[in-house]
């Protein structure tokens, strides 16, 4: 949204006042919204996210791509589909369930690669990360929970995270959190906290951040990097029986950072989906209602990314066409380079 690309088109449901979620896009132009979903109906939203979520979006999003092909002939199309990142995080890379789904992404890449290089597009396809098996959620703001640098208010007998008061908080992101620190005189207790903590492989700092070109001013004053086997979840509560209304609800706007176990129904509540499509139909009909199914089990999640992987075998990858020959390996922001050398000129990287 709001970028200088001439056309987007980007998943962004409605909020109501009354508390719906509706399913919609944002494009520029306005008019290719209706357009789009008048053609192919509305974005199927809780496919994109939530425990629903399967090849129904990557398929919206690679019909639509297609259609403003043919009505604008962009120079550059950027496509994202999503649907191999979000089934890898729930069962891990190994898993049978995760090679089923990579058939059916692999099919849909292999309809939009015949359908762009018949209109004489050189393809190339991105991976930012890859994904890589865990198994050890690490609950980072318990640690310093624990340790009385997070504060707390309770509101209807739920805990809600008190950031701004708080002298040390964390924002969690896959294997990496940001730690926030208001009292910088324990920064250094902080550090060493974490660092002696199970899980955490190495925490960044001052020129250790410049050095990785990740010190920038929304940055973290700590950067926590979890080990091969573990990620960060954003938990910060010791009593389930107190956590936020919105920890068993997909909102990723409260949650102070990800959560990737909104990709699943709680296992522990009977017949979960059929409560959850009646619990749908009371707010289509006006009836306030939580959409309390998610789980508090973070040992649910079998895939993450974050770090750089141990193996060159597990780092992302760039793969071009004959059209073009890259080196062996490249930074990820040299795809930036690749890209623009196919639009404006012929001239090879190497």
């Amino acid at each position: 949204m709001y970028s200088s690309a001439d056309i987007s088109v980007t998943p962004r449901p409605q909020y109501h006042a009354d508390g719906k979620k509706l399913p919609d896009v944002y494009s520029n132009p306005s008019s290719l919204r209706d357009y789009l979903q008048k053609k192919l109906g509305t974005f199927p939203l809780f496919n994109f996210w939530g425990p629903n979520t399967s090849i129904k979006s990557s398929n919206w999003i690679a019909e639509a791509s297609m259609l403003v092909d043919g009505m604008f002939n962009p120079t550059l199309t950027l496509i994202y589909l999503p649907h191999l990142d979000y089934c890898l995080q729930q069962y891990g890379p190994e898993d049978v369930r995760s090679r089923a789904n990579l058939r059916e992404i692999d099919e849909l890449c292999k309809r939009l690669i015949t359908f762009y290089e018949r209109r004489g597009a050189k393809v190339n396809i991105v991976s930012e990360y890859s994904i890589t098996n865990v198994a050890n959620p690490i609950h980072i703001n318990r640690i310093l929970r624990e340790k009385g640098y997070l504060k707390l208010r309770e509101e209807s007998g739920r805990e809600l995270l008190d950031a701004g008061a708080s002298k040390a908080f964390a924002v969690a992101d896959h294997q990496i959190a940001h730690i926030y620190i208001n009292d910088l005189s324990i920064k250094e207790d902080v550090k060493k906290l974490l660092t002696s903590s199970k899980g955490i492989d190495v925490v960044l700092s001052g020129l250790d951040k410049e050095l990785l070109n990740i010190d920038h001013v929304r940055a973290g004053d700590l950067i926590a990097v979890a080990d091969r086997d573990s990620w960060f979840s954003y938990y910060y509560w010791l009593d389930n029986l107190k956590a936020p209304d919105f920890a068993r609800t997909v909102e990723i706007h409260k949650k102070p950072g990800y959560d990737p176990v909104e990709l699943f129904f709680n296992p522990e509540t009977k017949l979960i989906k059929a409560r959850a499509a009646f619990k749908l139909l009371k707010k289509k009909i006006g009836f306030r209602t939580l959409m309390d199914f998610i789980p508090l089990d973070a040992t649910l999640i079998n895939g993450s990314h974050g770090r750089v992987p141990d193996s060159k075998d597990e780092w992302p990858l760039l793969i071009t066409g004959e059209h073009y020959k890259c080196p062996d390996f490249i930074e990820s922001t040299g795809v930036y380079r690749v890209l623009l050398d196919q639009v404006f000129s012929e001239v090879p990287y190497l």
